[in-house]
């Protein structure tokens, strides 16, 4: 197994995108750290791996809250003895809406689960990965990156490109400690993280932009399954990509590339 006797920590790991990268590491052997604000999808999550034979922690935390994320890395590596992965997943949509309808707090929000929880998840657990080195990722996204035309997305697509650049900082900064550190960047993928974006008045942004039929998503024509992106996280966490860090690593099926 490619990850055995390791330890990996991902958040969001209660559903979609960070339940599939979850249940891989902990079939290729990690100790996985399965972190949620959702505790049943947190040990649904645990349930999948033990079920398999896998080890798994569930860990119920806010990743915008400091205390909480501390307490939920100290958690795992006193059950786990180790860290050895990151993978900041954990994200919401939060609220759509023009610019002049975007309230304050919306966009305070949107931003300190995205970026903020990205922050706090590596604040507390990079000083554990600094012992051995190892691997860090970063789930982002299109959009912030490739894709500024979705109407109405201003705090979520700044959020996804912000930590864009603060995985390119922190590659150069945990470097000589042999801490890989790349980002994924998802298009469309069958996750719930829609399930609590608002959109408000987003018909009165008129972006003038037209799409060829069909092109949106040009490899396959259907957003991914969550399967489908944990692969690339699995690649990132071993030491076959042992010598890529600071990538940004589009797995969009061609999408972001017709949506400018």
């Amino acid at each position: 197994m490619k990850l055995h006797d390791q330890s990996a920590l991902v958040t969001g790991a209660g559903s979609g995108i960070g339940r599939a990268i979850a249940l891989l590491l902990a079939q290729e052997g990690a100790h996985v750290g399965v972190l949620d604000f959702n505790a049943n999808g947190a040990r649904e999550t645990v349930d999948l791996i033990t079920q398999n034979g896998g080890k798994a922690l569930a860990l119920v935390a806010d990743v915008s809250d400091a205390p909480q994320m501390q307490n939920a890395v100290a958690a795992l590596v006193e059950a786990s003895g180790r860290l050895d992965i990151i993978v900041a997943n954990a994200g919401i949509n939060g609220v759509w809406a023009p610019v002049d309808d975007l309230e304050a707090d919306e966009w305070d929000k949107t931003l300190a689960v995205n970026l903020k929880g990205t922050f706090l998840t590596f604040k507390y657990a990079v000083p554990h990965l600094k012992v051995r080195g190892g691997s860090a990722m970063i789930v982002a996204s299109m959009h912030g990156t490739r894709t500024y035309t979705i109407a109405g997305s201003t705090a979520y697509a700044c959020s996804k490109g912000a930590q864009v650049v603060f995985a390119k900082k922190m590659a150069l900064e945990l470097a000589r400690h042999k801490i890989r550190v790349n980002v994924l960047c998802p298009g469309s993928t069958k996750t719930h993280v829609n399930d609590d974006r608002v959109l408000r008045n987003i018909e009165s942004i008129n972006l003038n932009i037209q799409y060829a039929p069909g092109s949106k998503l040009p490899l396959l024509g259907r957003p991914a399954e969550p399967e489908e992106i944990a692969p690339l996280a699995l690649f990132l966490a071993s030491e076959d990509s042992g010598f890529i860090s600071g990538a940004e690593i589009h797995i969009d099926g061609g999408q972001s590339l017709v949506i400018a």
